[in-house]
């Protein structure tokens, strides 16, 4: 049976409990295709599912020990084989894609994966920058679209935006005119004025829901406010969209944002973010025109994913951290 390395854990904790292992390299079964990982991204999933917090990912990860014992859902690599029912793609086709929905897999040196969250790389970008889009690139992008009327000159927050949705949010934000003020702790506030936002805001020093601005869309990456403070900070057709943060904060949301719809124009949600070729193809078609670059902050080797993970859930990630498997 051949062999391949990938990063294991097999109880939930800090990122000491990962193990770099050899373990059986997959065989694709007819459905799937098998992909020679070249990079992989780091999310926030990755950070909850690791340790196990809040205790609702323990429904989803598996409630006692995790069900997937290999973490990473963005993927960028070669397809090496196809099951015999696989028609889209071939061997030799560079893919990228968040395999979330299958298992995940991806801090791994091969994965064995359903070919329908796969998309063909942009042929621009490497395989570490492609991995750092799927998954951000997507939530960024479907965020957006739950404010169909967002158009040139209208104003949009992000908060949170030191990351990959944030990075990638402002980048198709300013594509289509719209004036973005990004909202991050201090030390980011430079690299987000570079690739494009208009305002910044540093949390440390000013509470964007306390300063009397109203937006015509919120993106909200870590969610810790009352439902009331969004609605305020809201125009009268404006939306809000939780796509990370406090777990509380679900059910309100859910709640209020059902009764808001039947009384105001308003919209207060939360994105069921979807993994999507479609949307994949979208972005890659704005990566070759020139409008999107996803922004690496570092690339890290597969036996460096704890330390990886330590260095995202400090905090200090400027847009995404990588694991370049070329670099064990």
């Amino acid at each position: 049976m051949e062999k391949m390395q990938a990063v294991v854990y097999e109880k939930y904790g800090p990122p000491e409990v990962l193990k770099l292992r050899e373990v059986p390299k997959p065989v694709p079964k007819d459905d799937e295709v098998l992909v020679k990982i070249f990079a992989a991204a780091i999310n926030s999933w990755d950070w909850d599912v690791l340790r196990g917090k809040p205790f609702i990912v323990k429904m989803i990860g598996g409630p006692f020990k995790p069900r997937n014992q290999i973490l990473g859902l963005d993927i960028a690599g070669r397809v090496e084989a196809v099951g015999e029912n696989v028609q889209f793609f071939k061997p030799g086709d560079e893919v990228f894609g968040d395999i979330s929905e299958y298992h995940w897999g991806g801090f791994a040196e091969y994965v064995c994966v359903s070919p329908k969250p796969l998309a063909f790389k942009p042929p621009s970008l490497t395989f570490e920058a492609a991995a750092a889009m799927p998954h951000a690139g997507v939530l960024a992008l479907q965020g957006m679209r739950l404010h169909p009327q967002l158009k040139a000159g209208d104003k949009m927050l992000i908060n949170g935006a030191g990351g990959g949705v944030g990075t990638m949010g402002i980048q198709l934000a300013k594509r289509m005119g719209v004036e973005v003020t990004a909202v991050d702790r201090t030390d980011k506030l430079d690299m987000l004025k570079a690739i494009g936002a208009d305002h910044v805001i540093d949390y440390t020093a000013e509470d964007f829901a306390q300063n009397g601005q109203q937006y015509d869309l919120i993106i909200d990456n870590v969610a810790q406010r009352s439902v009331l403070t969004y609605q305020r900070s809201l125009t009268p057709t404006g939306a809000f969209v939780m796509i990370g943060g406090n777990m509380g904060l679900l059910l309100p949301v859910i709640i209020y944002g059902g009764l808001l719809a039947k009384f105001s124009k308003k919209k207060i949600g939360i994105l069921a973010h979807k993994p999507s070729r479609e949307d994949l193809d979208y972005l890659s078609t704005q990566v070759e025109a020139g409008h999107l670059a996803p922004r690496v902050d570092k690339v890290y080797s597969l036996q460096e994913v704890p330390q990886a993970l330590q260095y995202f859930g400090d905090g200090h990630g400027q847009g995404k951290l990588v694991i370049g498997m070329n670099n064990t």
